[in-house]
C-alpha cells in the first residue's frame, strides 16, 4: 500500500445500533474499491471485518475492525464497530482516533438506541458526523419518516444531500444533489448519469436547501446567495466540507448495503466532505518535560507521538499493537518511547491491517493508522514517542463496567492459567475488569452485559485453553450485635496426660456505631490475666468473629473489653487464652442480640422522561429507597435510590429491557443497614444447610 500525504487520509468510524447494516456497507465499500474479489456475507461468515470465530458464530461484530479503502487518489482507513451496547468499549476507543463518523440507520420513522448513543458521544467529543440511511430496499423503508425524526431530534443540522429513486422494493438509486447526478446500479456497475426527467423539480428545490445551508456557513457565499446568484458546485461542496468539520451541517445519505446500491457516492461524500487529518483538532496532550500542554502538529517531520487505541492478544500471531500517528512519522525496525512507562520499547515490521490481513509498511507516517507486533510493555491507552520529546496524549474515558458474575476455575491447572489470561484480556478490553473480592474471596469478572462476559468466558477458553464456572455471586452480608452484655465467660480447661491447658476470661461486648469496625480492650487488674496473653484472646475473638454467629458471615462494629479472668502457672498457654477468647465471644455475641447487615448501593439511574415511573417502580420493587430526582434537560431525568446489593446483582439487564437500552446507571458502595427478617432467616437456613452437607463430606 502507497503512503499517502496527509490531506489525503480520512479516518472515519462506522457506528449505529447492532444490526443496522455497518458490517454489511463496509464488506460492499472494500469491493467496491477493488480490495477483494467477492463479497462476503454476515450469514456465510465470510466478511472481511467479522473475522474472529465467535463474531462468525453469533453473526454479530464483536471487535471494531480497522479496514482501508484506497479509493480515487485517497486512503479511508474505515474502523468498522460493534453496534450491541456491551461492546460500547470497541466504539470509544474507535471514536479517540477517528476524525468523523458514519452513523448508520435503517430507513424507519424510529430511531434506535445504538445510533443515539453514538450521537452522544460524537456530539461530547465534537466529531463530524455524515448519516447514512440504509435499508432503502426493504419493504416498508420510510426515509422521510426518519428524516422528520431526525430533524426534530438534532434540528436543522441535519441535511439531505439526496433523493432517492423508486421507493421500498422499487429503490434502484440516488440523485446526488451537490452535484446533480443520478447513480442507479450496484456496486462497481454504477456510474454517473443524468438526472431523471421526473424528479427535476424536486432536486431544484432540493438543491435550493442546500444552497440556502451552504451559505449560513460562510458569509461571503451569504451575501452572494441573497444577492440571487446560484452557488457553483465547487462552492457547495466547499461550504459542505467546512459544515461538517464544525459541525454545523451533519448531511445525510442513502442506499442499501445489501445490495450494494447508491454506496459510490457514499466514498464520494467521504472523500470530499470529512475532515482530513490536518483540519481535525489537535489531541489533548501533554509534554512531560515541562508538565504543561502540547500542541502536537499533525507533520509528518516532526518528533513522534502516536496513541494506542487498541491491543489485541493471539495465541497465534502474539500481541499486537493498533496506533494513530498524530506527529512524526512511525517507522520499523527502530527504538520508541513509552511515556506511561518511561522505556524504549523495540519496534519490529510495521503493518497496516485489512481486517485480519496485514500489509507490510516501512513506515506509518502522521494523521495515518498502523499496527505493530509484540511490544513487550505498551497497553491501550499509552503514548508512543520519540525519547527527545516525551509528551502523552490523553487516554480514551471508557465507561464503568455494571454487570458482574462470580466464577470458579474448573481444575487446578485452569486456576494456575487464570489470573495471566483475566490479565491479558483486560489489556485487550479495557472494558472488561476482575478482581478478587476480599469479603466473600470470590474471583469476580465485570463488563458491559450479559453478552459480553459470555464472550470473555468464550475467550479464556478458546485463546488460553482455561475453563471455568459461573457460580452463584456472594454478597458480603456482615453481621453486628444489637445491645452490650456484661461479664460472659470464657473457660478452657484440657486434662490429659502430660501437660494441661488452661485459658480463662471475663467479657464485656457492647455494640458501635455503623463502621467502626472491631475495638479490643482490656481493663484487667490484679494481674488475674498476665499481659502476655492479651492479646491470645484478641485473637480468638477475631478469629470468631470472622466465622459469624447467625449465617457464617464476619461479626463487626463492637467492642470487647476484657474484664477479668484466671491463669494456671503451668497450664496456660497463648493457644488456650486464644480459644478461650473465642469461647467467650460466641456466647457473649449468642447473648447480644446478633443481627445481619446488607449492604447497600447509591443507585443512579439517567432515564428518558417517559420511563421516569417505571424505573422508579422497579427500583421500590427492589425495596429501595427513592432519595431524589432531577431534570437533567434534554427529556431525561436522574433519579437516585438507596437499594440493596442484592437486589442489584441483574439490575444491568433488568433495566435495558425496561428502557429498552435507554436506560443508564452507576452505583457505589453506601453503607451497611440491618437486614429485614425475611432476608435473615433466609440467610440463616442458607448457612445451616452448607454446614450440613460440609459436615457429611
Amino acid at each position: 500500500m502507497k503512503q499517502y500525504a496527509i490531506e489525503y487520509i480520512r479516518n472515519v468510524a462506522l457506528a449505529g445500533h447492532g444490526g443496522s447494516g455497518k458490517t454489511t456497507l463496509a464488506e460492499h465499500l472494500l469491493y467496491i474499491a477493488g480490495h477483494t474479489d467477492r463479497i462476503g456475507t454476515i450469514e456465510a461468515g465470510n466478511t472481511v471485518s467479522d473475522y474472529d470465530p465467535e463474531e462468525q458464530r453469533r453473526k454479530i461484530s464483536l471487535n471494531a475492525t480497522l479496514l482501508p479503502i484506497e479509493w480515487d487518489g485517497y486512503k479511508i482507513n474505515l474502523i468498522d464497530t460493534p453496534g450491541f451496547p456491551d461492546f460500547i468499549g470497541e466504539l470509544y476507543s474507535a471514536l479517540q482516533v477517528v476524525d468523523a463518523a458514519i452513523l448508520v440507520a435503517p430507513a424507519q420513522a424510529e430511531l434506535e438506541v445504538g445510533f443515539e448513543n453514538a450521537w452522544e458521544i460524537c456530539e461530547a467529543r465534537k466529531i463530524p458526523r455524515i448519516i447514512f440511511v440504509n435499508k432503502m430496499e426493504r419493504d416498508g423503508a420510510d426515509y422521510q419518516g426518519l428524516l422528520s425524526t431526525l430533524r426534530n431530534a438534532y434540528g436543522n443540522r441535519i441535511v439531505p444531500l439526496q433523493i432517492p429513486i423508486g421507493t421500498e422494493t422499487q429503490f434502484r438509486g440516488v440523485v446526488d444533489v451537490l452535484h446533480q447526478k443520478a447513480y442507479v446500479g450496484k456496486d462497481r456497475d454504477i456510474a454517473p448519469s443524468p438526472v431523471p426527467e421526473e424528479l427535476q423539480a424536486e432536486v431544484e428545490r432540493a438543491r435550493e436547501m442546500l444552497m440556502e445551508a451552504a451559505a449560513e456557513t460562510d458569509d461571503a457565499l451569504l451575501e452572494k446567495y441573497l444577492d440571487g446568484n446560484p452557488l457553483s458546485e465547487e462552492e457547495l461542496v466547499h461550504a459542505f466540507h467546512e459544515g461538517v468539520r464544525t459541525g454545523h451541517i451533519v448531511p445525510v445519505l442513502c442506499g442499501s448495503a445489501a445490495l450494494g446500491e447508491g454506496l459510490a457516492p457514499l466514498l464520494q461524500a467521504i472523500v470530499e466532505l470529512a475532515p482530513s487529518p490536518a483540519e481535525a483538532p489537535p489531541p489533548i496532550a501533554k509534554d512531560l518535560r515541562k508538565d504543561e500542554p502540547i500542541e502536537l502538529k499533525p507533520d509528518p517531520n516532526a518528533p513522534l507521538a502516536a496513541f494506542v487505541f487498541k491491543t489485541t492478544a493471539d495465541p497465534f500471531v502474539g500481541k499486537l499493537t493498533y496506533f494513530r500517528v498524530y506527529s512524526g512519522t512511525f517507522k520499523g525496525d527502530s527504538t520508541v518511547y513509552n511515556a506511561q512507562k518511561e522505556r524504549e520499547e523495540r519496534v519490529g515490521q510495521l503493518f497496516y491491517m485489512r481486517g485480519k490481513n496485514q500489509i507490510a509498511t516501512p513506515e506509518v507516517r502522521a494523521g495515518d493508522i498502523g499496527v505493530v507486533a509484540k511490544l513487550q510493555e505498551t497497553i491501550t491507552g499509552h503514548t508512543l514517542c520519540d525519547k527527545s520529546r516525551p509528551v502523552a496524549i490523553e487516554p480514551i474515558q471508557l465507561p464503568d463496567p455494571i454487570y458482574t458474575i462470580a466464577i470458579v476455575a474448573k481444575t487446578k491447572a485452569d486456576e494456575d492459567r487464570l489470573g495471566p489470561a483475566l490479565a491479558r484480556l483486560h489489556e485487550e478490553d479495557p472494558t472488561f475488569h476482575y478482581r478478587r473480592d476480599p469479603e466473600t474471596g470470590q474471583t469476580l469478572l465485570s463488563g458491559m452485559g450479559d453478552l459480553h462476559l459470555e464472550v470473555i468466558l468464550e475467550k479464556l477458553k478458546r485463546k488460553f485453553n482455561t475453563e471455568v464456572e459461573v457460580v452463584e455471586l456472594r454478597i458480603p452480608y456482615r453481621e453486628t450485635i444489637t445491645r452490650a452484655v456484661q461479664r460472659v465467660e470464657g473457660k478452657f480447661k484440657r486434662q490429659t496426660g502430660g501437660r494441661g491447658q488452661y485459658g480463662h476470661c471475663f467479657i464485656n461486648l457492647e455494640p458501635l456505631p455503623r463502621g467502626a469496625g472491631i475495638e479490643f480492650t482490656e481493663s484487667i487488674v490484679g494481674g488475674a490475666i498476665p499481659k502476655n496473653y492479651i492479646p491470645a484472646i484478641d485473637r480468638g475473638i477475631r478469629e470468631a468473629a470472622e466465622k459469624g454467629i447467625l449465617a457464617g458471615f464476619p461479626v463487626t462494629d463492637f467492642k470487647v473489653n476484657v474484664v477479668d479472668g484466671s491463669y494456671h502457672e503451668v497450664d496456660s498457654s497463648d493457644q488456650a487464652f486464644r480459644i478461650a477468647g473465642s469461647l467467650a465471644f460466641q456466647e457473649a455475641a449468642a447473648k447480644a442480640g446478633p443481627v445481619v447487615l446488607e449492604p447497600i448501593l447509591e443507585v443512579e439511574v439517567i432515564v428518558p422522561e417517559a420511563y421516569t415511573g417505571d424505573v422508579m417502580g422497579d427500583l421500590n420493587g427492589r425495596r429501595g429507597r427513592i432519595l431524589g430526582m432531577e431534570s437533567l434537560g434534554a427529556g431525561k431525568q436522574l433519579i437516585r435510590a438507596n437499594v440493596p446489593m442484592s437486589e442489584m446483582t441483574r439490575y444491568a439487564l433488568e433495566l435495558r429491557a425496561l428502557t429498552r437500552g435507554r436506560g443508564r446507571f452507576r452505583t457505589r458502595f453506601s453503607h451497611y443497614e440491618e437486614a429485614p427478617p425475611n432476608i435473615t432467616q433466609a440467610l440463616v437456613e442458607k448457612h445451616k444447610r452448607e454446614k450440613e452437607a460440609a459436615a457429611h463430606h
